[in-house]
């Protein structure tokens, strides 16, 4: 039989992986070239930050928060906002649009460690007790979603719209909309919903 069967090959790598992965004469005892220190008590990874985030005008301590953690996690797993929705977690489909500092932001893409000092509105943030938004007031008016899964994301940018004055004409409003993708197709309604929430708020 060859030496070179498929049984010695497959014997062959399987010994020589196992040489390479494992330490040779206790390299990874401690001093040792391979060496892995021992975590301090009580100490945490560099990787972790305390984040004091204002989030409809509360604050909210977020102690040992991992600095890889974006905005839309931290808001829904964190703060417990669930109302901001997690759709392609890509920046493309606009569901989890909030506005911070008055600009829209898609918070799948930004960490929220970035966010301190700044202020995050999200869609629990719009309304005033009992009284909806006016944008949220067009939105069920005009029946300008289905499912529902971006239209958070469809108001918040909306709202952030009507604040920069993009709704001068409804091709206005379809181009600065157009980061918020709804795959029920209510594009008709909701430009609809922009227009007249826009009357509404400039009376």
């Amino acid at each position: 039989m060859s030496q070179y069967s498929r049984r010695n090959v497959l014997k062959t790598g399987g010994l020589t992986a196992a040489a390479v992965v494992m330490p040779l004469d206790g390299a990874a005892t401690a001093g040792g070239p391979g060496a892995v220190p021992d975590a301090t008590p009580g100490s945490r990874p560099r990787s972790v930050s305390d984040v004091t985030l204002s989030v409809n005008g509360t604050r909210h301590h977020l102690p040992a928060l991992e600095s890889r953690v974006t905005l839309l996690d931290a808001l829904r797993e964190q703060v417990g906002l669930t109302g901001t929705k997690k759709g392609c977690d890509r920046g493309e489909c606009g569901a989890c649009t909030v506005i911070v500092d008055g600009r829209r932001v898609k918070s799948c893409l930004t960490l929220a460690v970035m966010q301190e000092g700044r202020s995050v509105t999200t869609i629990e943030g719009l309304a005033r007790d009992d009284e909806l938004h006016p944008v949220q007031e067009a939105f069920v008016r005009r029946d300008a979603f289905q499912c529902g899964i971006c239209t958070p994301g469809q108001i918040m940018s909306a709202v952030a719209c009507i604040e920069e004055g993009h709704t001068g004409s409804v091709d206005d409003i379809r181009e600065w909309m157009s980061g918020n993708l709804c795959r029920c197709s209510c594009y008709p309604n909701v430009v609809d919903a922009v227009a007249d929430a826009a009357k509404a708020v400039r009376r």
